[in-house]
């Protein structure tokens, strides 16, 4: 034991049916405890968002126990130890102890066991190897609380060996420093990464980009990235950015914490990519992005730069003919880069002005709706086809130039116009 405890700092701690639970598969000699991510961030003082528990019990006796104590299982991995519990609405992954019997660089043959320290030693940082009792006492086995105290990321035992079993551990050496690390990263991790990145090309697309996102929404990702340069794992990962750098990013990162912008990867992305449509395409099917997140890219990319200094009226043109989204994702990556600058010139301060009042009104405009359609033509005796498409696009494009300020009445009066012409 080591005197820590999370007793105090974890309100879930408390929960009837977590200590039910771990009760459960304590009994008869086995043993049961809180693991990883949930007593390291308990610790910190931070959100838990998921509560694992480690298990001497083997899948089958999990599941048993579970069940008599009148909880419901899924068995989402049982060959690797793993029995989800959903006790008292709340889902528990509980996974059997466990040692590697063998490992490919991306997954791993285990074997149950009851031996702690052995569970421990086959996870990949020391931070992500505590465990904590039912009482809330903090038992560690590989120094991470030390690490913890001084935000060390650390792998456990030899650097290499932890990422040749798993080579996806690369970048969650990165993800997590950016969200745990401080200082340098731990130096032996540094060059074991550096040697051993081309082995991320063995990855899934899926895992890769999980791991990208969730190091992009940490609260400040630009130290990891910095890092990711220099030991060539981000020329790796995503060889879009090869060429442009990561410079943007720590302004933008400063633009977000000080105009209260919630964290947002896809933003963060497209500030060390370049915005060229067909690189984008491309990233997007290589990482295997969802559908949502490949055409925001795409939009961006296809959106040009707006001017600091562009009217109120002329951006309402800008977003009502493009995609919103992209336009606030232009003019925000504007706004970062001018205020970078801000200090050593006036002109950047000026246009950092231009950004925020764009962003402003771009924040309260809501897209109006063209008033025509194909009925009201059609009322007037146009017949449908081609022709119909053209004159309500001509109507939309006058409509939209004119500051959206006609009324059906005047757009009908203007078709009628345009047919008699015709």
């Amino acid at each position: 034991m080591s005197g820590a405890t999370i007793a105090g700092r974890a309100k879930w701690l408390k929960d009837a049916d977590l200590q039910r639970l771990l009760a459960a598969l304590s009994q008869g000699g086995g043993e049961a405890r809180i693991a990883g991510g949930a007593v390291r961030n308990a610790l910190l003082g931070e959100e838990v968002a998921d509560i694992d528990i480690a298990t001497t019990t083997v899948p089958d006796e999990t599941e048993e126990r579970a069940r008599a104590a009148g909880f419901r299982t899924v068995p989402t991995g049982k060959e690797h130890g793993t029995v989800t519990v959903i006790a008292g609405g709340t889902p528990y992954e509980v996974t059997t102890l466990r040692a590697d019997v063998a490992t490919d660089g991306r997954h791993a043959t285990v074997a149950f066991g009851t031996d702690w320290k052995a569970d421990a030693e086959r996870r990949d940082f020391t931070i992500n190897a505590l465990y904590a009792t039912a009482a809330g006492d903090v038992v560690d086995l590989v120094g991470g609380l030390a690490d913890l105290q001084t935000r060390t990321l650390r792998f456990i035992g030899d650097a290499e060996a932890r990422i040749r079993e798993d080579y996806l551990r690369i970048l969650r050496f990165f993800r997590f420093f950016a969200w745990y690390g401080d200082g340098r990263p731990d130096a032996e991790g540094l060059r074991a990464c550096a040697r051993l990145k081309e082995g991320m090309t063995r990855l899934s697309a899926e895992r890769v980009w999980a791991e990208l996102k969730k190091l992009l929404a940490a609260p400040d990702p630009s130290r990891a990235l910095l890092w990711m340069r220099q030991t060539g794992v981000l020329t790796v990962v995503l060889p879009e950015s090869g060429k442009w750098g990561i410079d943007a990013v720590h302004a933008l990162i400063a633009a977000g914490r000080d105009l209260g912008w919630p964290c947002d990867p896809l933003l963060r992305l497209e500030a060390i990519v370049p915005p060229d449509p067909a690189k984008m395409a491309t990233m997007a099917a290589r990482l295997r992005l969802s559908r949502a997140e490949g055409a925001r890219l795409s939009a961006w990319a296809m959106t040009d730069a707006i001017a600091p200094a562009t009217g109120e009226a002329a951006l309402a043109r800008i977003a009502y003919r493009g995609d919103r989204q992209a336009v606030q994702d232009r003019l925000r990556l504007g706004l970062a880069a001018a205020r970078a600058r801000a200090g050593q010139d006036a002109a950047a301060l000026a246009e950092a002005g231009g950004y925020l009042r764009l962003l402003r009104f771009l924040d309260g405009w809501e897209k109006p709706v063209f008033p025509l359609k194909g009925g009201d033509l059609a009322a007037l005796g146009m017949a449908s086809g081609p022709r119909m498409g053209e004159t309500l696009a001509a109507l939309e494009a006058e409509w939209v130039d004119g500051g959206f300020r006609e009324g059906r009445d005047a757009l009908l009066s203007r078709a009628a116009e345009l047919m008699k012409d015709a």
